[in-house]
């Protein structure tokens, strides 16, 4: 039992809930492996680090001896998840799927170790279906179960359209499930609605229902919205080595904990004993470095993460900035301040137009790092050195206020 124990808190680790506890105890009882089932829809080509947090959950499975099973929804792709979304998704083609499907299996698995991950297609059993499966599959559920799921219903009471083939998407995951006859399957928690169809259709074809876990959405850089491309708030994992560092680096100190629960492979005894080195006085600095580098080193390699760390300390801490720059606190409000009020509050800029002019220019970095986006939100929380100009620099303060 103190096996079952041990693993059941390093499967807990993150999750944000599981259904249903009391059975994945029953079944970790079972001894043996576990299938466990993570399905992605290739519907772009590149993942950031908040995609990745689903792909750390499954390489503990690994660890813990688990046959992990990473799908690949080729066919689903077809169709379009309309999770989260306000309008109907435009399918993509079978190549784009496929061209999709090959670049994210080459990322995922600088996380998931290959020789020991069971790749599949959905399409080797959704495609046998036929119009006859399909009506049959379509039968085992009502317009107003579907109408349950909140993107659904906020889309019905809003007057917007919902193509009937929506309705079919959470049916075919939740087919996978039975096909694969899978014991748990994770998602993000947006994905809760479509996991627990898998635990209703495998009910319904008489196998024991799998465990659901569900894993939190990773904030983006500035702390507040998910990490996501249109929110210019991602790390990508194709980034370069000096990219991801710097941007690791101005993450405030309260998210960088939230980055090591979701991201690091740390053991959660050597992530608290971090924390208490932070109390006893280390420099949080040091500690967001040691993360950086380890997310780098799993990215890249160990050298390229060392190689961006000196380059950090060159930029940052000999000489590049004066010893005397004005240290400023800036006001917040929801949860940042935009770039261009930053620097205009902080007396780097005369105007909020000159900001956005200077940084379109490339005369505006953070911590040494360019400023690009003139839309650039700045996360209440944040210390770091913003210079325009050769001359202008100030250490500023995001302070977050009532």
């Amino acid at each position: 039992m103190t096996n079952i124990e041990t693993a059941l808190a390093e499967i807990k680790r993150g999750a944000e809930e599981i259904l249903v506890e009391s059975e994945l105890v029953e079944k970790l009882k079972l001894g043996r492996p576990l299938i466990v089932k993570l399905g992605a829809d290739p519907t772009a080509p590149d993942i950031h680090l908040g995609h990745t947090v689903i792909l750390n959950k499954m390489r503990q499975f690994q660890q813990l001896g688990h046959d992990v099973v990473f799908l690949i929804g080729d066919f689903t792709g077809m169709v379009g998840d309309p999770t989260g979304k306000n309008s109907t998704r435009p399918p993509l083609t079978k190549e784009q799927v496929l061209a999709n499907a090959e670049t994210y299996k080459q990322q995922v698995f600088k996380i998931l170790d290959p020789a020991k991950t069971r790749v599949v297609f959905n399409s080797e059993w959704l495609a046998d279906l036929g119009a006859e499966g399909m009506i049959r599959l379509a039968a085992k559920q009502t317009v107003a179960r579907m109408l349950e799921r909140d993107d659904f219903k906020k889309r019905y009471t809003g007057g917007q359209p919902i193509a009937i083939h929506e309705f079919m998407y959470p049916l075919l995951q939740g087919y996978d499930s039975v096909a694969l006859e899978a014991d748990i399957e994770l998602g993000g928690t947006d994905q809760k609605f479509n996991l627990l169809m898998g635990r209703e259709l495998q009910k319904d074809a008489g196998q024991k229902p799998q465990v659901v876990i569900t894993m939190p959405l990773l904030e983006g850089l500035d702390g507040v919205k998910k990490m996501s491309k249109s929110a210019h708030n991602y790390i990508g994992v194709s980034e370069p080595a000096d990219e991801m560092f710097g941007k690791i680096m101005s993450i405030s100190d309260d998210l960088m904990w939230r980055y090591y629960q979701l991201l690091s492979f740390r053991p959660l005894a050597d992530i608290g004993q971090l924390k208490a080195d932070i109390e006893a006085g280390k420099n949080p600095r040091d500690v967001k470095i040691a993360l950086a580098k380890e997310i780098i080193a799993r990215f890249h390699d160990e050298d390229a993460a060392n190689a961006a760390e000196q380059a950090f300390i060159a930029r940052f801490q000999k000489g590049a900035i004066p010893d005397d720059i004005a240290e400023v606190t800036v006001a917040a409000t929801d949860g940042g301040i935009a770039i261009a009020n930053l620097l205009k509050e902080a007396g780097l800029v005369a105007s909020t137009s000159e900001a956005m002019r200077m940084v379109k220019q490339g005369a505006v970095k953070q911590d040494g790092e360019k400023v690009e986006d003139t839309r650039a939100v700045i996360n209440a929380g944040t210390e770091a050195v913003f210079q325009v100009g050769k001359r202008k620099f100030a250490k500023v303060t995001v302070a977050s206020f009532a």
